[in-house]
């Protein structure tokens, strides 16, 4: 408690010149709008929380709109988070140590110049934004997203395929459920495993269950994993025109990629190297001379542009976007 009282004395500080009933008002929408309920003592805590977040968002947009970022915030369902537990709580995507046992991608040589942009939810490659709640899954939804979309571009047809069943069953190959898991051994287990089942037959719990796959309710295969060149840009340029959505893993540990609205993301303090969270690059394109990835997250509609970010392209491989990409073999 004594924590959350040092919170609640800063952000006093820093809302004394806003109406107090317009932050009760605020706070009541807020809990509203993301079906939010706490006990008296909790909700004191939160409301400390997000105050402080809130003040973060508007210096940020303030300094935005001066041109100091190329981005802007804004509150959503995890705003009533610390940095440090949103972290320890969605970021869920473990570094390998070693290698990874896929195939290598070899760009095409013959396919001439790529096109300026590019965005696969046009081409019915993705399905909608999911939401992985509360548990470090992220990994298991870059997985369905690539497979979704491979799929899709050998069978025509679009699956929703089932995040659960690899938090629940891949267990052998490497992940950890809820507390953490690798993209390519998700593809590894499928390819064992011989499938994975759809979205509808195996619902998502956000939280570990016991392995209840159902060979008749197979929505998708793979042969194996292909991981393309770790750092290269270009390779992943290449890769997702001409292959379509990529697993990517990225550094997603800062408080404005937790915070993030609208705009190019470019996080001068990324890592390139310590990446811990899984998503998918649909696309790349440029805005207002700004290039960058067209990235899908799992965290719902209310965080980002409905669930998408833009991220930095061709800008040293920010946020390690490029270091641990890769799609499954369909």
């Amino acid at each position: 408690m004594l924590r959350v009282a040092v919170v609640a004395a800063l952000v006093a500080v820093c809302f004394a010149r806003l109406p107090k009933s317009e932050l009760d008002t605020e706070w009541q929408l807020y809990l509203k709008e993301h079906g939010k309920q706490y006990g008296a003592e909790e909700e004191a805590g939160r409301r400390a929380i997000w105050e402080g977040n809130l003040d973060y968002i508007q210096r940020h947009n303030l300094a935005a709109d001066r041109g100091e970022y190329t981005f802007w915030l804004g509150m959503n369902e995890y705003g009533d988070m610390t940095n440090e537990e949103f972290r320890k709580t969605m970021n869920g995507y473990r570094m390998r140590n070693g290698t990874s046992g896929g195939s290598l991608y070899l760009p095409p040589s013959n396919i001439g110049d790529l096109p300026d942009t590019v965005d696969w939810r046009s081409k019915g490659y993705v399905t909608p934004i999911k939401n992985q709640g509360q548990c470090g899954s992220c990994w298991s939804f870059s997985a369905t997203g690539s497979l979704e979309g491979q799929t899709f571009k050998k069978t025509g047809k679009l699956p929703s395929l089932s995040e659960q069943n690899l938090v629940d069953c891949s267990q052998k190959q490497g992940n950890h459920g809820c507390e953490g898991g690798l993209m390519d051994d998700a593809f590894t287990y499928i390819k064992v495993n011989n499938g994975i089942d759809t979205e509808s037959s195996y619902p998502y719990e956000a939280k570990n269950g016991k392995c209840r796959f159902n060979a008749a309710n197979v929505g998708a295969t793979d042969t194996g994993f292909t991981d393309i060149k770790s750092k290269s840009e270009s390779d992943l340029q290449s890769a997702v025109a001409t292959v379509g959505p990529i697993s990517v893993a990225i550094d997603a540990s800062h408080a404005s990629f937790q915070l993030y609205r609208s705009g190019v993301y470019h996080e001068f303090f990324c890592s390139e190297t310590r990446l811990d969270h899984g998503v998918l690059a649909v696309g790349y394109g440029t805005e207002s001379n700004k290039d960058y990835w067209l990235v899908k997250n799992s965290w719902g509609e209310s965080w980002g542009q409905k669930g998408y970010i833009m991220m930095s392209r061709n800008r040293r491989n920010n946020c390690g976007i490029a270091t641990s990409a890769s799609y499954p073999n369909v």
